[in-house]
């Protein structure tokens, strides 16, 4: 999957920040160190799903970073969070 550029609104920065302690910055980095990425469901619009990207940041923190795949090959992205540690097992099996 192509992903030209990420996508951020204001309020998931903020709510990135404040419920996850998960920076833009982080973000990015896990989809520059080739995360495992993955379908989850269909979205509203034709052709722009929800995804789910599963990565390690430069520091080596595990994240799951959820995004829409916009149609211009640009990720929207939803949230993200810490892997649990049975989702960190499986992230390793890769």
């Amino acid at each position: 999957m192509k992903i030209v550029d990420l996508l951020f609104r204001d309020h998931v920065i903020d709510k990135l920040i404040w419920k996850h302690n998960i920076s833009e910055l982080e973000v990015r980095q896990v989809f520059n160190n080739q995360p495992s990425i993955r379908f989850i469901e269909k979205g509203k619009i034709k052709g722009e799903h929800l995804y789910v990207a599963s990565g390690r940041t430069d520091a080596g923190r595990y994240l799951l970073v959820f995004f829409i795949m916009k149609k211009n090959k640009r990720a929207l992205i939803v949230t993200a969070r810490d892997m649990t540690e049975r989702e960190r097992r499986k992230y390793g099996k890769k």
